[in-house]
């Protein structure tokens, strides 16, 4: 009976210390795989800040970078770049949006204190916009402030200059969010007048990086939910009923969750 019992114990024994050392194996693999790909970035795009996740795709890891969103082989020698969509069911669905956008919500939100904000007296919706003071339909956007918050729109400005985070543009609304009335210096700047030269510790850098993890290119870019991007202008009265139609869908995927429970 006790050598019986020991031989469990020894087969037990055996079995744990098998699958322990597998676990260890698995994990260096993945560390290893995690440090190839930051290595690769690194070396070959100049990618600074790099957060590495899993994907839906065997072999390939998310990587959320500052200069957008990255497909990554797991040796770090090939990548693909734009977002992943599943076909499988009836329409298709942005897998990027869907695995990014409690990260990049989360990232939002705390840069609120960045942003130049024209809130609603009403609000019923608050979109936030990266805008560069230099883009033709971002000032035809902003002449029609009014109207957005008239709706219950509130309207949260980031900062997206096109020329890059280092040019003149960059430089010229890093001078707007460092005056002491911001709101001012943006509907100046808008308006077509001069921007009056002032320093801060504000870092665009951070705004024009997040713009980029959205995938964004062009501006006006408006995202709506901390996560679904609007590319382009859109009246007051057009970008209403996109938020309607929004908030519809997702209380009817929330109502048809709570309804499969």
């Amino acid at each position: 009976m006790k050598k019986g019992l020991l031989r469990s114990i020894s087969l037990a024994s055996v079995t744990l210390a098998t699958i322990t050392l597998a676990a260890t194996t698995l994990s260096s693999a993945v560390n290893a795989d995690d440090a190839a790909i930051k290595s690769a970035l690194q070396q070959k795009i100049g990618a600074t800040e790099i957060d590495i996740l899993p994907s839906p795709i065997a072999g390939l890891q998310t990587v959320l970078t500052e200069g957008g969103v990255l497909y990554v082989s797991s040796n770090g020698k090939h990548i693909l770049q734009g977002p992943l969509y599943d076909i499988s069911g009836a329409v298709p669905v942005n897998m990027t949006n869907e695995q990014l956008a409690p990260i990049l919500s989360k990232r939002m939100d705390s840069m609120t204190d960045d942003m130049i904000i024209y809130k609603a007296p009403q609000e019923k919706y608050a979109v936030t916009i990266f805008t560069d003071i230099t883009c033709g339909y971002c000032t035809k956007l902003h002449k029609e402030i009014d109207g957005y918050n008239e709706l219950g729109i509130t309207v949260r400005y980031l900062a997206y200059p096109r020329q890059g985070p280092d040019s003149e543009v960059a430089k010229r609304m890093a001078s707007i969010w460092c005056a002491p009335d911001r709101m001012s210096a943006f509907d100046n700047a808008i308006a077509g007048n001069a921007v009056k030269p002032a320093n801060c510790n504000i870092n665009l850098k951070r705004q024009y990086s997040l713009g980029s993890m959205f995938g964004i290119q062009g501006t006006p870019a408006i995202v709506i939910d901390g996560s679904t991007v609007i590319s382009g202008y859109s009246s007051p009265s057009e970008l209403l009923k996109t938020l309607d139609a929004y908030a519809a869908h997702k209380n009817g995927a929330a109502a048809g969750v709570a309804a499969a429970k």
